[in-house]
């Protein structure tokens, strides 16, 4: 099957790249390696097609689309805090950019687009587990820009018919999720200062809980939306239905380190959520969604990865 992945270089999608390629797809990656690296797609070598473009780009995105059967939308600028300081090129890049994959997958004649959303859209709303029946309430101009992408996605369903699928993701983490940026994901933020000896740095007061969702588990969700039959035009949360506290992340990176390294309280940043869990019902019976690895082996998983990294540094310099 033809298969295009936008963002494909990037942490979710150069590993579901590699999933969909080892499954005998033919894979193409539209990504324009603001976020990505080739470097994520380095050992698939020239069984991978990759165009460097901009989802912005209307032409670029037409030609990426041009044969496709199934497009995973996965092409996204991320962060809440960047989106408080730069607003419009979230909005441009994540509503705008979802508006182009879709117009020009109708054109096209794709079957389905199955797109990353987030958890952020729910916002600090007390009630858990999350479940899709509430109604979104977004704190940041990133969470609105995916409510955005879901609400094109399903008007496109109705409207013309175009299959499309939006996945709810829950904090994802893993191997080769880059730790260097300042609006890096928590896990590979923790994991780098504290194989370095540093305190890992929280906001707030580390009571604040997560559904920390490992990427296997995601790229799991993206395959079974590529073809679920009853899923189009819905959209699903994907985590693993649990929750931990950034207090307890840090404890279980030093148990898994055997070290005994504290956090470092920094002030609260605007727009983040309290708590956040998954209600992942609607997955298990809509896609046959089951998570296969818990959040304790994904962090073991994790940090050996990032462990054997450092070392490949270190011996390098």
């Amino acid at each position: 099957m033809a298969v295009l992945v936008t963002g494909g270089a990037g942490f979710i999608g150069s590993n579901l790249v590699r999933f969909l390629a080892a499954s005998g797809n033919d894979v193409r990656v539209l990504d324009d390696l603001s976020t990505g690296s080739t470097d994520n797609l380095a050992e698939l070598g020239a069984s991978v097609a990759t165009i460097t473009g901009d989802v912005r780009d209307v032409d670029t995105v037409r030609e990426a689309v041009a044969g496709a059967e199934v497009v995973y939308h996965l092409a996204a600028l991320p962060s809440v805090a960047r989106s408080l300081l730069d607003p419009v090129t979230t909005h441009r890049v994540n509503a705008d950019g979802t508006l182009n994959v879709l117009e020009a997958a109708r054109v096209a004649g794709v079957r389905r687009v199955v797109y990353a959303s987030s958890s952020s859209v729910y916002g600090d709303t007390p009630v858990l587990p999350k479940d899709e029946s509430m109604p979104p309430s977004p704190r940041s101009p990133y969470a609105a820009s995916k409510l955005a992408g879901e609400a094109y996605c399903r008007a496109y369903a109705t409207a013309y018919g175009l299959q499309t699928v939006s996945l709810r993701f829950f904090n994802v983490f893993g191997p080769r999720q880059d730790p260097a940026s300042e609006y890096a994901a928590v896990v590979p933020r923790f994991i780098t200062r504290m194989l370095a000896g540093e305190q890992p740095e929280i906001f707030g007061d580390g009571q604040q809980s997560r559904d920390f969702t490992f990427v296997g588990n995601a790229v799991q969700a993206c395959a079974l939306a590529g073809t679920a039959p009853q899923a189009s035009g819905e959209h699903v949360n994907v985590g693993c239905g649990d929750r931990i506290s950034l207090l307890d992340l840090v404890e279980a990176i030093n148990g898994l380190l055997g070290t005994n390294i504290q956090p470092d309280f920094l002030p609260p940043r605007r727009g983040d959520v309290r708590h956040s869990q998954a209600d992942i019902s609607k997955a298990r019976d809509l896609l046959g969604y089951r998570p296969e690895v818990a959040v304790t082996e994904g962090l073991a998983r994790t940090v050996a990865w990032f462990s054997r990294r450092e070392a490949v540094v270190g011996l390098a310099g």
